[in-house]
């Protein structure tokens, strides 16, 4: 019996384990780096153990640190959560040798899936459906276009489009690159990129006796640089025949490597095909949605494992729909650009059907060592359709103070009609991104709630401008321009927008008439320069300064906080090209390229891979063509 797990995790995952574990009766310990030293998953544990340092290769990636502070802690079992180290065989054997119990699959499964192009040949001679490989050394135009995939690890990391056969040379160092940086591993494969494929996953779940459940299947096809944002069960759209597939592949992939617990077999699926990707040796982020649909505790189901229990011969039948959403600390609008700061306040609508698991609480910093991910938000209902709506509709009413988050995308992307209709593919987001980041409707409404709000907050009290001279006023909320002017009555009148009538305004709440209907705002402003109105975050000024408005032409400055992970092979007095990429930053586990602003000489490189750097600083200079004929 376990008494005491430690999670080998932080944030969101950490919680959730320890959530379970508060409910069958074990004790809770949690390690930390020291940007985590009153993180969420620190505040519930029963103890915690540091682990010095800050980089997640100093602390979170150091296995013998972490067997060590279980072992201080007197901890009996460990939990791997997913990230990090959950699919390192050697951490997972130094765990069972230091005499603790591993809630995880053997270790010689977890390596043996480690390498995707290694599974791929075990699943090949197991039957199971793949891609054909493609050897990038000969590809040829008639190959294109071509997925270049990192050997070890996932999360997108390492993985390129190619469809131009020039630039795959400089894309596959690129890949092999970011892999070694993320993995310590640069194998890379190259293979056929689907266009429009969806990507369809299967958990399952196995005991030491023999039994393998397949629990349904998840549509993971909303993703972002390759890493998922929307995924729901069951896939929807799936005929039988191909569900059968789907299930007798992944029973197929289980045994072959003689599974115990719980993992994720990842297809793609294009039409009525489908094709094995890789298996996740661990718990998915997205596992509450498979519990919503079949009724279990998936995290109880791997203790229970690891004790030795046997699963019932049949998993329980599944029931209704159930979709989830990643609450991330980015702006979709700035190619995903991570967010920092302070969290303000984190607060979703509860309702039957709704789940919220979240790593983070109001008052927490989000810093820019680790996953952006806040939270993840579940909607259960009988329908997919009723579930869809639910999630959007708790979205939209949540509040979310503090950095720039991808709620709005979020909420628009559950409404957009191919969403709703099942259209899903991986390319989703290529296409509708511009749409789904445009002006959300009634936001200038909101922008003139916040200034009325901010006037009647600078005068104290509704009515404090009575028989005082009116003066106009002017304000500007992200791309909207207020225009008003207090009156003689103690009201105001907005001239910018000539339909709107001010009801009441007062610092936190504002109430506008326009076309015979009226509407309350909530604003709240925390001092950071944002106000949130209705859910709508506003702000003057871009979270990240634009280079252009800081500094010099040709000046590359670091758009975010991060580590410089690696430079161009580049030298001063080198010629450049527009949008070639010079610098590459790591934030919040996602590597950003800082590319060329324009064709010219390369005058100054400051970035030296390792750095931690600050936004706004100074990476490299480069001098423009026509400033050189100047």
């Amino acid at each position: 019996m376990i008494s005491t797990v430690l999670v080998a995790n932080r944030a969101e995952i950490a919680c959730r384990v320890f959530r379970t574990c508060r409910t069958l009766g074990i004790g809770t310990v949690a390690v930390y780096a020291d940007p985590d030293a009153d993180a969420l998953h620190v505040r519930e544990a029963d103890a915690a153990v540091r682990l010095p340092g800050a980089a997640p290769a100093d602390t979170y990636l150091r296995g013998d640190l972490v067997v060590r502070a279980a072992l201080a802690a007197g901890a009996d079992a460990v939990h791997p959560g997913y990230g990090f180290l959950s699919e390192n065989a050697d951490f997972a054997r130094a765990v069972t040798d230091a005499g603790l119990t591993w809630v995880g699959p053997p270790p010689k499964a977890v390596e043996t899936m480690a390498s995707k192009t290694r599974a791929k040949e075990l699943m090949a001679a197991a039957g199971v459906p793949l891609l054909a490989p493609v050897d990038p050394a000969t590809a040829t135009e008639e190959d294109l276009p071509l997925l270049l995939k990192a050997a070890a690890g996932g999360g997108g990391r390492g993985m390129r489009v190619v469809r131009d056969l020039a630039a795959l040379p400089g894309e596959l160092a690129a890949a092999a690159a970011e892999a070694r940086s993320a993995f310590g591993d640069g194998e890379v494969f190259a293979e056929p990129y689907v266009e429009r494929g969806r990507h369809v996953e299967v958990q399952v779940l196995a005991d030491a006796h023999g039994t393998v459940w397949t629990l349904g299947t998840r549509d993971c096809s909303l993703q972002r640089r390759h890493q998922k944002v929307v995924e729901e069960a069951p896939a929807p759209g799936l005929g039988p025949a191909l569900r059968e597939t789907l299930h007798a592949s992944a029973v197929a992939a289980a045994r072959a490597v003689g599974y115990v617990g719980a993992g994720t077999v990842e297809f793609l699926v294009a039409g009525e095909r489908a094709y094995f990707l890789e298996m996740n040796t661990r718990l998915q982020v997205e596992h509450p949605v498979t519990e919503a649909v079949f009724g279990l505790d998936l995290v109880a189901h791997q203790l229970r494992i690891a004790e030795g229990a046997a699963l019932p011969p049949e998993p329980p039948a599944p029931a209704g729909h159930a979709v989830e959403a990643r609450l991330y600390a980015e702006d979709p609008a700035r190619d995903w650009a991570p967010q920092t700061g302070v969290l303000h306040a984190l607060d979703v609508p509860a309702g039957e059907g709704l789940r919220v698991d979240a790593g983070y609480a109001a008052g927490d910093t989000v810093g820019v060592h680790y996953d952006a991910m806040l939270a993840k938000v579940v909607a259960h209902a009988p329908t997919r359709e009723e579930a869809v709506r639910k999630l959007a509709h708790a979205l939209a009413r949540a509040r979310v103070h503090g950095p720039v988050t991808n709620r709005d995308l979020l909420v628009a992307s559950l409404r957009h009609p191919d969403f709703v209709a099942g259209r899903l593919d991986t390319g989703f987001y290529g296409r509708h991104l511009a749409e789904l980041t445009a002006p959300a409707p009634g936001e200038e409404y909101a922008a003139v709630a916040a200034a009325l709000a901010a006037a009647a907050g600078r005068s104290g009290r509704f009515g404090a401008f009575r028989n005082v001279p009116s003066q106009p006023q002017t304000a500007r909320y992200g791309d909207h321009e207020v225009r008003y002017r207090p009156t003689r009555d103690g009201g105001f009148t907005v001239e910018s927008h000539p339909g709107v009538r001010v009801v009441a305004a007062a610092p936190g709440c504002v109430r506008l008439e326009a076309g015979g209907v009226v509407r309350r705002f909530t604003v709240a402003a925390h001092g950071d320069g944002a106000v949130h109105v209705n859910g709508h975050r506003l702000t003057a000024h871009p979270r990240f300064t634009d280079p252009a408005e800081r500094t010099a032409p040709g000046s590359l400055l670091a758009p975010m906080p991060g580590t410089v992970v690696r430079v161009a092979d580049v030298a001063a007095g080198d010629h450049v090209e527009a949008g070639q990429p010079l610098v590459w930053l790591e934030a919040m586990k996602m590597e950003h390229r800082v590319t060329a602003p324009a064709s010219g000489t390369l005058t100054a490189l400051h970035a030296v891979p390792g750095h931690q750097v600050e936004v706004g600083a100074l990476l490299a200079v480069v001098q423009h063509v026509q400033e050189e004929q100047a």
